[in-house]
């Protein structure tokens, strides 16, 4: 009896390979693959995720194929989670190989999915945000925040941080590791005060319902505002208005008008995608005061290009699982039990 084995990268195998080259180092890579897969578009096969709702939460499947590859990523979203001391977002993917169907990498996704939404919110504000932009707004201090935060600066060169969470110990635990990591903070006592004088604005909170952490009377002109925790029907961050009277764009409209934030809105309000501004198809920003929104929601081809890197850049410590069943005759399925001594 043969195996066919697949490179198994677990939790404490992503988070070495991470610390040892750094976040905003891996980040930048990943910018740079990111854009790439931006930028041949079209090569995807590409559909809104695959969503199962319940009262808790969410639990969705994210596929994607450029015809060579082919990958996907189990994703739950549980806000309520962290009360009972488990994750809000967990994840895994895998990658294939498209010409036999095998899977040849299994990997932990949710290290590797913070630092894909990180490096994707970096790209899009690169080309969105001010050019002089150097104060970034964090409304909310979860989990993602330390990889914004780091994302930013490595890619748009922000100095200064201005934080706001309704969870005091999230704020001071992201006070603690920033500051850690060299970043200047500025620990704000509500939104508005969080927002006043920044460039950018990352709303970055959990809960899973209709929600407004950011009015339309705290934006001013010339904000770019990235808003990443509105990823599912129900689930929102900004007040409507601000679309009305922002550029907004996003991923991959058929799934961002079912979950993101212009979800509020009608079919056809206009909106662009993200690699039309990345290939020239389409404008950016056009204005110094003009107010941009990147409606991310997060979408496969991001995990594709994440998972990619992965793959073809790990360098640390990995393991192997016999996941596929190989028999020597390919059409005699049932010799591996034969072999393996049960009976029959």
């Amino acid at each position: 009896m043969s195996g066919a084995t697949v490179r198994m990268i677990d939790v404490p195998a992503m988070a070495a390979w991470i610390a040892r080259h750094g976040v905003e180092t891996l980040t930048e890579r990943l910018v740079s693959r990111l854009r790439e897969d931006f930028l041949r578009w079209e090569d995807f096969d590409k559909t809104p995720r695959v969503a199962s709702h319940s009262a808790r939460g969410v639990i969705e499947l994210m596929p994607v194929s450029d015809g060579r590859r082919y990958t996907f990523k189990y994703v739950n979203g549980h806000p309520d989670n962290p009360r009972t001391g488990l994750q809000t977002v967990t994840a895994f993917g895998v990658l294939a190989d498209v010409a036999t169907g095998y899977p040849v990498l299994i990997a932990e996704m949710t290290l590797l999915t913070a630092l894909r939404t990180a490096a994707t919110s970096a790209l899009a504000a690169s080309v969105l945000a001010r050019p002089d932009s150097r104060v970034l707004a964090l409304i909310g201090t979860g989990s993602q925040a330390e990889f914004q935060a780091l994302a930013f600066r490595r890619v748009l060169g922000i100095e200064t941080l201005r934080v706001w969470d309704t969870d005091p110990a999230a704020m001071d635990k992201f006070e603690r590791n920033a500051r850690a990591l060299g970043l200047e903070v500025v620990r704000a006592g509500s939104a508005a005060e969080a927002v006043a004088g920044a460039d950018i604005v990352t709303t970055c909170t959990a809960d899973k319902a209709l929600a407004t952490v950011l009015t339309d009377d705290l934006v001013t002109a010339g904000m770019h505002l990235n808003a990443i925790g509105g990823d599912c029907p129900g689930k929102t961050e900004l007040d409507p208005a601000i679309l009305r009277r922002a550029a907004v764009f996003a991923e991959y409209l058929p799934q961002s008008r079912i979950e993101g934030e212009i979800q509020h809105l009608e079919d056809d309000f206009p909106a662009v995608e993200l690699w039309q501004v990345l290939s020239g198809a389409a404008a950016g920003r056009t204005d110094p005061n003009q107010v941009t929104v990147f409606d991310s929601v997060g979408f496969a081809v991001e995990d594709f290009s994440a998972l990619c890197l992965l793959a073809d850049e790990f360098d640390g410590t990995e393991s192997a699982v016999d996941l596929v069943a190989d028999p020597r005759d390919p059409k005699d399925l049932f010799s591996l039990i034969a072999a393996a001594g049960i009976e029959r």
